[in-house]
């Protein structure tokens, strides 16, 4: 069988099932069951293929028509221009969180140090993409999960900045301490998160692909899909500097009741910025 025979093949079977980017899909998968970059996959289409590719790349087909993600069967997933490791322990990155991104850089100095806490890192995507955006800044990272810190500090690694990446394991902000930040003491100038904030009542109305592939904890935002907002804005205010920010991924009717919590501790400058969708994404607040 030819490369090219070998990814229409695919991809006629993800268009037969109905999946959403069946070309993207083969394309991805097959090219790396080949042990080739997608562009080579055009250049050599008339190329031979050997049984071990063959079987590798309807392996990987099985599964994504089982209902496994592209970058779960990888074991990697593209975010922010960079490839990132998984973990059943981790969420999969999302282009939608590359909002969160956006925004805290938009209010970033790359040359003026600062101390970021991420909470949930999961696979470090955001610590460690804001690391290697923000070259002077060094990264608190938060998780849970002893597995999920393990590869957030592998992929921190990979992409050279775990000199500057701590990973600690904690609930939300509680190892930190609640000591009051003052004007001339220590505090954190960014604290960022994609926390869980799906409602308990609604996760099973969520895809296949994200019940059964992404951990719980990563998804289940509590009864009214808050409780993580909450817990984090408490006690940030107490662990940020004065003129400190907080940036919060959101989903898309979280804003208002965000906007209450911030404000109720205090916090002032809140700006909704919204995804390339037109939905409410991300929240970004002051310490005032």
């Amino acid at each position: 069988m030819l490369v090219g025979q070998l990814y229409r093949q695919v991809r006629n079977r993800f268009r037969q099932a109905g999946l959403s980017t069946p070309e993207l899909d083969a394309k991805l998968l097959v090219s790396a069951a080949l042990e080739m970059s997608v562009s080579d996959l055009v250049l050599n289409e008339t190329d031979e293929v050997g049984f071990h590719g063959v079987e590798l790349a309807n392996g990987h087909a099985e599964k994504r028509l089982g209902g496994m993600p592209v970058g779960r069967i990888l074991g990697e997933r593209e975010f922010y221009g960079r490839s990132f490791r998984l973990h059943a322990a981790t969420l999969e990155p999302r282009p939608d969180t590359e909002v969160l991104i956006d925004a805290v850089l938009h209010r970033s100095d790359p040359e003026s140090p600062s101390l970021m806490c991420d909470i949930g890192t999961g696979t470090g995507a955001i610590a460690v993409t804001l690391l290697a955006e923000l070259p002077r800044s060094s990264m608190i990272a938060l998780d849970l999960s002893e597995d999920a810190l393990a590869c957030a500090s592998a992929n921190a690694s990979s992409h050279g900045v775990g000199e500057r990446f701590f990973p600690l394991c904690a609930d939300y902000l509680s190892a930190l301490g609640q000591a009051e930040s003052s004007s001339a003491g220590p505090g954190l100038d960014w604290i960022i998160s994609n926390p869980p904030y799906i409602r308990t009542a609604i996760l099973q109305e969520l895809s296949r692909e994200v019940i059964q592939h992404d951990p719980n904890l990563a998804l289940d935002g509590g009864e009214t899909g808050l409780e993580a907002y909450v817990r984090i804005v408490t006690d940030a205010v107490h662990l940020l500097r004065p003129g400190g920010q907080i940036a919060f991924e959101i989903g898309y009717d979280q804003a208002g009741d965000v906007k209450k919590q911030l404000r109720h501790h205090g916090f002032g400058a809140i700006e909704i910025i919204n995804d390339l969708a037109g939905n409410d994404r991300v929240v970004v607040a002051r310490k005032m």
